[in-house]
């Protein structure tokens, strides 16, 4: 599902290409090597004593994880997910007592970052006009996956790397899916996916397709050293109704400062969540993206992230959270995407979300 609004400000955050389940040909995530165990056990404590527990919604947190807790490879987490599973009666308050009961806490070691992504709405129109002048591309069909390496087949038969944003942005649009602002196809490419709405009311997905294997390079540090923003507000916002006033030349000069490009497909808007990298519905507020060359998929994390960067952020984020998505530039153990929901509350949320992340793994006794 690929990567949040702090993409624009990080270099090293999600990406559209980055986020939601594998496209057919792509081989999945790459697992990489798992970093070698420590000389001790991570020393456990108890949930209670984890910084803001007690200020969670255990009972939201319980619902989020008992509807993905199938996403585990783990053997212990499976027989706590088919324990949790037959809770026939979920009633209010059985949150807390489940997790505290057959859980415990290992601090995963170091501080990091946690961002935030969003899937988001935009308009669209079927034909281009002056100001919906950006098209919606499908996956090239000269396009070939080699590895990790993403290249262009030839008329003659031979292959090169794929071109990047700037080239691609040049080529004739015959096949267009759709049309959108410049500004908003940008915004959909770094969020992996979103939902279209038309003139005419009707509503479909853009789902994630390819990419050009160009490496993905933010934006908003550059918008920030040229002086086009202030230093403490490059967020999703920021950024967006900067390229949308500058439309044309001097904002696709900034865009093309991030060289890669996103491939789309259309679906019809079933009005489920988007699906993250474990091939389950992301819950709002209750999914992150992560490392996996650190982290399973479906794996339990503590988040405690404060000291926002952004202005207008929310102080801090505490709470249970599930490892769902991948990201190609989420790395590291301690580092984390926070899928926040759809639409532009959401957006504008995802936006400011820049905090030092503090992170335990949730283990069973």
């Amino acid at each position: 599902m690929a990567a949040g609004l702090a993409a624009l400000s990080l270099a090293a955050c999600a990406t559209p290409s980055e986020h939601g389940p594998t496209p057919p040909g792509y081989p999945p995530p790459a697992a990489g090597p798992r970093p070698s165990p420590p000389a001790e056990p991570p020393r456990r404590v108890e949930l209670a004593a984890l910084p803001g527990w007690a200020g969670d919604d255990h009972d939201a947190a319980f619902g989020a994880w008992r509807a993905t807790c199938q996403a585990s490879r783990d053997p212990g987490l499976g027989e706590l997910c088919l324990r949790a599973k037959a809770v026939r009666d979920v009633a209010p308050g059985v949150g807390r007592p489940f997790f505290e009961a057959f859980f415990v806490a290992e601090r995963v070691s170091g501080e990091g970052v946690l961002t935030a992504y969003f899937a988001p709405v935009y308009p669209a129109r079927r034909k281009p006009d002056p100001e919906f002048s950006a098209p919606v591309r499908p996956r090239p069909a000269d396009l070939r996956v080699d590895g990790t390496a993403v290249l262009q087949v030839r008329a003659d038969g031979g292959v090169m790397p794929y071109p990047d944003r700037a080239a691609i942005e040049g080529w004739p649009a015959d096949d267009a899916l759709a049309w959108m602002r410049p500004e908003d196809l940008f915004f959909l490419q770094v969020q992996g996916s979103g939902t279209l709405t038309f003139e005419d009311g009707r509503r479909l997905k853009a789902l994630y397709a390819a990419h050009n294997g160009q490496v993905f390079a933010g934006i908003a540090n550059p918008m920030r050293d040229r002086g086009l923003l202030p230093r403490d507000n490059t967020s999703g916002d920021a950024i967006r109704g900067w390229l949308a006033a500058h439309r044309g030349p001097e904002a696709d000069e900034i865009m093309r400062l991030n060289p890669r490009y996103a491939f789309f497909r259309l679906a019809p808007d079933d009005g489920q969540p988007p699906v993250g990298a474990a091939n389950i519905p992301l819950p709002r507020g209750r999914a992150v993206a992560v490392d996996p060359a650190f982290h399973a998929m479906g794996e339990l994390l503590w988040i405690d992230a404060d000291a926002p960067l952004l202005a207008g952020a929310f102080p801090s984020y505490r709470r249970v959270v599930s490892a769902l998505d991948t990201g190609g530039a989420i790395k590291g153990d301690v580092r984390a995407d926070l899928y926040l929901g759809e639409g532009d509350a959401a957006g504008a949320e995802a936006g400011r979300v820049r905090h030092t992340l503090k992170l335990w793994r949730l283990v069973p006794r």
